[in-house]
């Protein structure tokens, strides 16, 4: 691949639009489709082509992004008959979360069409797919990762390739359980500081001195604070979906989920009070729910 190529983007939501004009900015032609198109139109003031059917798209360049909710999406939009006339010859690079499993069939399907497949989900919010500082892990096959790596550069400092496909699925559950994990612990460890009376500032002078401190625990701080979940980089609906795979295939390898099986729980519970696409972190409400007269802060 040279350092500038055509890439067909599907899928435009939060993360798949900001690593479209990343990759727009940086000199890449991206063509890019969504499900619901309306979605896709603020690419195009941007010079970022939008068509209106995955094929249009893939049929143009040698390597498709996807950047689709899941693997039911994956398969609805890439599969059909006309898209799936399109994969001969294509690269397909999966950047979402979806399971192991999944992730190996999605490969199988593409290369009984004729196309090559790969996975590179990735780690960062908006800031980093724009700022192109991802963390990118790959799996799929040493030729694929040198063939693609100035692709992968333009996304993130040090991609790395982890294993064949299915072992950067794997990674990008076990680092997805942790966003849950932390941000669940620090809101209960909040909430717990608050209603003692104790400073949050004290709280947080002994935590980012201690082995216990987590950046994420400051990122998330002024949202819990303030209770504002809007302009989310990262939804509590997608966040649920990605503990519900973890769950699956932590469970299927053997290991004991007990810890685990509460966060997809607390999670419904968050959407079905509304906040299902706001930031994950909105799962504050259901730890420390506001009191009456309330002065927490």
């Amino acid at each position: 691949m040279t350092s500038r190529s055509a890439i067909a983007l599907l899928g435009t939501g939060l993360l798949g639009s900001a690593i479209a004009e990343r990759l727009h900015a940086v000199g890449h032609t991206v063509v890019a489709f969504n499900r619901t198109s309306s979605k896709a139109l603020a690419l195009q003031t941007q010079g970022i082509a939008v068509v209106g059917a995955a094929e249009l798209a893939v049929s143009q360049v040698d390597c498709a992004l996807l950047l689709l909710t899941d693997a039911a999406a994956i398969h609805s939009v890439l599969f059909t008959p006309a898209c799936s006339a399109a994969l001969k010859g294509k690269m397909i690079v999966q950047m979402g979360t979806i399971a192991p499993n999944e992730s190996l069939e999605i490969q199988r399907e593409v290369e009984q069409r004729g196309g090559a497949y790969c996975e590179a989900p990735v780690l960062g919010s908006l800031a980093e797919a724009k700022a192109g500082t991802l963390c990118i892990m790959m799996g799929g096959t040493e030729a694929q990762f040198t063939t693609w790596f100035s692709l992968f550069r333009s996304l993130g400092r040090e991609p790395q390739r982890i294993g064949p496909v299915g072992s950067a699925a794997a990674l990008k559950l076990a680092l997805n359980h942790l966003i849950a994990a932390e941000t669940s612990a620090f809101a209960l460890s909040l909430g717990l500081v608050q209603r003692s009376g104790i400073a949050v500032e004290t709280f947080m002078a002994f935590l980012r001195e201690s082995a216990l401190y987590a950046p994420t625990f400051d990122k998330k701080l002024p949202r819990l604070l303030k209770r504002d979940y809007h302009h989310p980089n990262f939804s509590t609906r997608h966040l649920l979906k990605d503990l519900r795979l973890c769950c699956q295939e932590a469970a299927a390898r053997g290991l004991t989920t007990d810890a685990l099986n509460g966060l997809p729980v607390l999670l419904e519970r968050t959407i079905t009070q509304g906040f299902g696409d706001l930031d994950y972190s909105a799962l504050f409400e259901l730890i420390n729910p506001p009191t009456r007269g309330s002065t927490l802060s």
